[in-house]
């Protein structure tokens, strides 16, 4: 394979699809970049003409893909294969609102590029590394045996911020990190020398903060209090949790962070209050899981991009050891917290896209290192 081959990173989302194409010759290049503003479902076409458009004489070494959820059965980056595609559509009760979409994606593309070899990258595989003990609900051990179980997910946001803070404080990257991805989909995690060991999201990913529309963690007697109270079913609950929750819910506004923030509305400042008052609690519950912190790093929409909600988030981490540097927080990073400070603050921006294009080239020169 000519080593001007490129290779082509697919992240589906709920309501979008980003692509991104690279070549390897030294450092990553990216050649090209696209947001195509509709589901996965909807996105073939344009993404097939985006291809072809973007290609041109260069060849495609390999398509990988953001796949969401891998269960207990996926721990690296895996070639998709027929029997890789079985096993996730046995996989699709385990995250009902992404795996059919990604799926139908990958088919669709093996169609379309049938010479071209197309990688699985997962969204649960860098939380592998957790501890059981972190992994396990108080439920009968069949049932964890049978897959429920605490996965966590935006693994391949967190793997590439991992890999990126040697860059800025090699000695902080050898320590205990806890990373905020605050976007419309939100988590955290807990990373001890670059290994994942605890998250905020469990075995779905609508556990842990309140999202744009995601309720975030929720006393299961909520559930059977509307299927019994309220005559809700499964379809409707799901519905309620997944769509209409979180930032959205709570504020009856929006759930852009950018509308809540520019508004007076008492409501927006409620639905904002609680968002920075979870994270405010699982910086606490992570740190725990630690044994001690010493950075803290803010990533995604959010994190990226509002030094409002970093500097809530940083001066409740106070007590920690967090020293905010204001101005350096005004002027986005990549390094918000004080000279002094005991516990460093970051501002990394992510790159799911890259990170999908290096898994993809490390499977396809074989060079992809099992998780321990």
């Amino acid at each position: 394979m000519a080593t001007s081959a490129a290779v082509l990173a697919i992240n589906a989302g709920s309501s979008s699809v980003k692509c991104a194409l690279y070549t390897f010759e030294k450092d990553p290049q990216r050649l090209a970049h696209e947001t195509i503003e509709r589901p996965a479902s909807a996105a073939m076409a344009p993404l097939v003409d985006w291809i072809a458009k973007h290609t041109g004489g260069t060849p495609l070494q390999a398509i990988g893909h953001r796949v969401v959820h891998g269960g207990p059965h996926f721990r690296n980056p895996e070639r998709v294969t027929p029997a890789l595609v079985d096993t996730l559509r046995q996989l699709i009760p385990f995250a009902p609102n992404h795996l059919p979409d990604e799926i139908a994606l990958i088919e669709s593309l093996a169609q379309s590029n049938p010479a071209v070899p197309q990688i699985a990258c997962f969204d649960t595989a860098f939380h592998a590394t957790n501890p059981d003990i972190a992994r396990r609900f108080a439920l009968p051990s069949e049932l964890h045996d049978a897959g429920v179980r605490r996965y966590g997910f935006h693994g391949l946001s967190y793997e590439y911020v991992a890999s990126v803070l040697p860059k800025h404080d090699a000695g902080t990257a050898a320590g205990r990190t806890i990373v905020c991805h605050l976007g419309n989909g939100s988590s955290m995690c807990a990373i001890e020398a670059g290994r994942s060991i605890a998250s905020t999201m469990g075995f779905t990913a609508v556990d842990g903060l309140p999202m744009g529309t995601r309720c975030g963690a929720l006393d299961p007697g909520v559930l059977l209090y509307l299927m019994d109270e309220r005559r809700m079913d499964a379809r409707a609950i799901e519905k309620l949790i997944y769509n209409e929750s979180g930032l959205l819910g709570v504020s009856g506004i929006s759930s852009d962070m950018r509308k809540l923030l520019a508004t007076d509305d008492p409501r927006a400042k409620l639905a904002i209050d609680l968002y920075v008052y979870r994270i405010r609690r699982e910086v606490g519950s992570l740190a725990a899981a630690l044994g001690g912190l010493d950075a803290l790093v803010l990533t995604a929409g959010i994190g990226e991009n509002s030094a409002a909600i970093r500097e809530r988030i940083c001066r409740d981490a106070a007590w920690l050891g967090v020293e905010l540097d204001r101005a350096a927080n005004e002027k986005g990073g990549p390094r918000i917290s004080a000279p002094g400070s005991r516990v460093t603050a970051w501002v990394i921006p992510t790159n799911e896209e890259l990170m999908i294009a290096r898994q993809t080239q490390q499977v396809i020169k074989g060079a992809v290192a099992p998780v321990t």
